[in-house]
C-alpha cells in the first residue's frame, strides 16, 4: 500500500495523516471523569513526544450506541466538550469525539479537530453532511455491514459540502452473530479512494452484544491486528485504552491497558519505518 498516493490531511498542532508517517488516535472509549481523561491525555501526549509521532486524543462525550438502556453513556455534550477543550489547551494536542446527531456537529467542531462518524451511522446522510459542513476533519468508520467499496458513496456525501478533509476507518466486518473479522484487503481498497486510512484495532476485536447487556471482545488480540495493519501500510492506528479495562464503563473487554500502549506504539513505529 505504500505506493498508493493519498491526500495529506492536516489536522492541527503539527499532526497530519497521509504524510508517510504513522499517526495514532487513542484514549478512553467514553469520558468517565475529568481527572481520568486528563491523566490519560497527559501520559499519551508525553509518549507521542518521546516517540516523535503524531497523536490525537479521543474520547466520547456521549456513547449513544450502547447495548442496554442502563449502560453508562458519558457526561453529555456540555461537560464533555469542556473537558475536551481543556485537554486540547493543556496538552497542545488535537482532539476527536463521536457525533451521533446532526445538531451535535457544529457544537463539537468548535472544540474538536476531528469529528468521528460511528460505524452504525456511516450511511446516515444528514449526519455525514452536517459533519462535512463544519469544515473539520471527518473520520468515518466503515459500517460492520458495509463493503469497503461502499465507502465511495460516503465520501461523495462529505465532498458535496466542499470538505475534503476525510479519513476512512476500518473497524471490522460482521462475521456471523456477535463476531467481527478484520479483512486487511479492506485497508488497500479504501485507500484507493485517495484518502488516508486508519485501522481501529480495539473495535475490530469486539463481540457486539456478546455479554447480553453489553459488548464483549478479545482485547488481547488487538495488538496483533494493529501490527498486521501497520505492516499493510495504514496511515493511522486507532485504539481505546483505559487504566483498568476490567472496570471501564464502556468497551472494557476491547480496551488496551494503559501500561501496554507504550511498548505497542514502539513496536508499531518500527514496523511502519520498514514499510514506509
Amino acid at each position: 500500500m505504500s505506493g498508493m498516493k493519498v491526500k495529506k490531511i492536516e489536522v492541527d498542532k503539527g499532526v497530519a495523516f497521509g504524510d508517510g508517517k504513522l499517526t495514532f488516535i487513542a484514549g478512553p472509549c467514553v469520558i468517565e471523569s475529568r481527572r481520568m481523561a486528563l491523566d490519560i491525555a497527559k501520559r499519551l501526549t508525553a509518549l507521542a513526544k518521546e516517540l516523535k509521532v503524531g497523536y490525537v486524543f479521543k474520547a466520547s462525550f456521549d456513547k449513544a450506541n450502547r447495548t442496554s438502556v442502563d449502560s453508562f453513556r458519558g457526561p453529555g455534550i456540555d461537560e464533555g466538550l469542556d473537558i475536551l477543550a481543556e485537554i486540547r489547551a493543556t496538552f497542545d494536542v488535537p482532539v476527536l469525539t463521536d457525533v451521533h446527531e446532526p445538531w451535535q456537529c457544529a457544537r463539537a467542531a468548535q472544540v474538536c479537530d476531528i469529528l468521528q462518524i460511528p460505524a452504525f451511522l456511516a450511511r446516515q446522510t444528514d449526519l455525514v453532511i452536517a459533519a462535512g459542513e463544519t469544515g473539520a476533519v471527518v473520520n468515518v468508520k466503515k459500517g460492520q455491514f458495509m463493503a469497503p467499496e461502499d465507502m465511495g458513496q460516503v465520501i461523495r456525501k462529505i465532498e458535496s459540502t466542499g470538505n475534503r478533509r476525510i479519513l476512512l476507518c476500518e473497524r471490522g466486518s460482521s462475521f456471523g452473530y456477535r463476531n467481527l473479522v478484520a479483512d486487511m484487503r479492506s485497508l488497500a481498497i479504501m485507500r484507493e479512494f485517495g484518502y488516508p486510512v486508519v485501522f481501529d484495532a480495539t473495535h475490530s476485536v469486539q463481540r457486539p452484544g456478546g455479554l447480553g447487556t453489553g459488548s464483549g471482545g478479545d482485547g488481547k488480540y488487538a495488538p496483533l491486528l494493529a501490527q498486521a495493519a501497520t505492516a499493510v501500510g495504514v496511515d493511522g492506528v486507532f485504539m481505546e485504552t483505559h487504566p483498568n479495562p476490567a472496570k471501564a464503563l464502556s468497551d472494557g473487554a476491547n480496551a488496551l491497558p494503559l501500561k501496554a500502549v507504550a511498548p505497542l506504539w514502539k513496536k508499531l513505529v518500527k514496523i511502519a519505518e520498514v514499510v514506509k
